[in-house]
This record gives structure tokens, sequence and C-alpha cells, in this order.
């Protein structure tokens, strides 16, 4: 097989799933993001729902963009923070 990237297709190490909070399975949803963001922005996910909740009620796009604009977060990531955040609000805040 023709080499690209300096490996052979079939030789790729499979990469390693993250588990989900049970340890039963691959994280799904917007979960899934949580690794790459406290690596990328250098805090855990409960500092940002910590966040996210002190600017509730407040609508999901709004919510978005203060995470992008005043804390210069990419959109995938303030998406899933802040999907997560209204998905377990119990009515605290409005989707």
């Amino acid at each position: 097989m023709a080499k690209r990237f300096g490996f052979a297709r079939n030789d790729v190490p499979d990469r390693k799933e993250e588990k989900d909070v049970t340890g039963n399975g691959p994280m799904k949803g917007p979960a899934s993001y949580f690794p790459a963001i406290e690596k990328k922005y250098g805090r855990p996910v409960a500092e940002w729902e910590t966040i996210v909740r002190t600017h509730l009620p407040a609508k999901h796009m709004a919510l978005v963009a203060m995470l992008k604009d005043e804390h210069q977060m990419g959109h995938g990531h303030a998406n899933a923070i802040v999907a997560h955040v209204l998905a377990h609000s119990h009515g605290t805040g409005e989707k």
C-alpha cells in the first residue's frame, strides 16, 4: 500500500475513545466536546457551566455569542457548553 503522510492507511493506530461519565461507552452529544474544551481553554467544564448559568435566563444563541465574544471560544465549543447547560437547567433558562 502506498504511504501517505509517512504511514500506510492500515498502520494508523486506533484512536482512544473517550468514555462517558458512566464508563460504559463513548461520549455522545455535547459532552463529546468536553475533553477538547478543557484542553484548549484551560478551564474545567464546570467553570464554563457556571459562567453560562450566571447569564440565565437567556436564549441559546445569546449565550453562545457571550462565550464567543467575552471568552474567545469557538462556535462549536460554545454551542456544546450552552446546549449541555440548557438541557440540564430544568426551567431556569430559555431554550
